[in-house]
């Protein structure tokens, strides 16, 4: 019988049962056979599943402190491993993975993000610092990731990096998810955005919908800052009590933002983001976890988004900045439920017959073995 071979995700920034790392590639690659090991951060969380073994960093609260200690830590503890394949998925680990390149190994480089468009938009920073850490990041990409495979999440990532393998971050297909009969019979008012809470992500837009329409009210779940929460409810004003916001400075994992979709009869799902280079290209994952529950989509009509509701029928495409146009748009679904109902159907469809993660994992598993053939 064959040892099983040894593979090694390292992340130094994400939560251990990240989505994307752990529910879908790790155990991905368990359930094919690969000893699977996961680096990452200490928490209080904990996972039913002990067959990934999580060997735990310290989790730093200063971000240089972490890109130098919590780099050096998981660079320790993987050399220890001697893996056949080394998975990084944050960028200040891209010098780790140079070291732990061998003739003999794997180490794929995973692009979450466009890091050099992500960094210039941070406005918070210094603009000449920007430009500063952008060079830097570009300068040391070039350098070290010349014997890296590089796995990429987003199909648009491949005009950046044209030898990029793209493993798309569709979703985990959740039949239980599926059956959900959202009744718009009751023309709800009741609109939900999922994942990290930003002002990127359109948190101060979606903060003030109570504005438009007294009847409204917005439910956010996810990670969202003590200093941001306030500020959205500074924005609504009077109407505070028409926003609730789950997840203030805390992670909120998965299954938990499974149940929101259960709890409440929501009327769609929010993503109307005002227009930044970073998001503009991006198919969001919280898209597909939407349609994945059959909820319409109310987003920002960026030509990339615009294109993808018209393509599947499955949500309304508006200007982020036009008041009058979002309240339309939320209006014409509370008042057609049985449309906005067929949003949600069509939303489904696509998801169980072509935007899921089954025909992504197939295609990681191959990939995997593409890659050890060669060594």
């Amino acid at each position: 019988m064959l040892t099983p071979r040894n593979v090694v995700h390292l992340t130094t920034v994400h939560h251990p049962y990240d989505p994307r790392i752990y529910h879908k590639e790790c155990l991905s690659l368990h359930r094919a056979g690969f000893d699977v090991t996961l680096i990452a951060p200490d928490t209080n969380a904990s996972s039913t599943n002990k067959s990934i073994k999580h060997v735990s960093i310290k989790k730093h609260k200063s971000r240089l402190v972490r890109m130098f200690f919590g780099t050096f830590n998981a660079y320790r503890k993987a050399k220890k491993l001697n893996a056949d394949v080394y998975h990084l998925h944050d960028p200040e680990l891209i010098p780790v993975g140079w070291l732990l390149k061998k003739k003999n190994n794997i180490v794929i480089y995973d692009i979450h993000e466009d890091y050099v468009t992500s960094m210039m938009q941070k406005e918070y920073v210094n603009k000449n610092l920007r430009k500063m850490f952008s060079l830097m990041y570009k300068i040391i990409e070039k350098l070290f990731i010349k014997n890296f495979d590089l796995c990429l999440a987003e199909k648009y990532y491949k005009d950046l990096y044209p030898k990029g393998y793209c493993i798309l971050n569709y979703p985990i297909i959740n039949q239980r998810l599926l059956k959900i009969n959202h009744n718009k019979l009751q023309s709800s008012k009741k609109l939900l955005y999922t994942g990290n809470v930003t002002i990127e992500r359109g948190a101060l837009i979606h903060a003030m919908l109570p504005l438009i329409d007294d009847s409204i009210s917005v439910h956010f779940i996810g990670k969202c800052s003590k200093n941001l929460a306030e500020e959205m409810m500074n924005t609504v004003g009077e109407k505070s009590d028409s926003i609730t916001i789950e997840g203030i400075n805390r992670f909120v994992e998965k299954d938990k933002i499974d149940s929101t979709y259960v709890n409440e009869d929501w009327l769609a799902g929010l993503a109307i983001f005002p227009p930044t280079e970073h998001y503009m290209k991006k198919e969001l994952t919280k898209f597909f976890e939407y349609m994945n529950v059959g909820l319409p989509i109310i987003c920002s009509d960026f030509p990339v988004w615009k294109n993808f509701v018209e393509t599947y029928k499955c949500g309304i495409a508006v200007n982020p900045h036009n008041h009058d146009e979002i309240g339309q748009a939320i209006e014409y679904l509370s008042n057609h439920p049985d449309e906005a109902r067929q949003m949600g159907e069509n939303g489904k469809e696509a998801i169980k017959k072509k935007l899921n993660w089954n025909e992504e994992e197939k295609k990681l598993i191959n990939w995997y073995n593409q890659l050890l053939s060669r060594v």
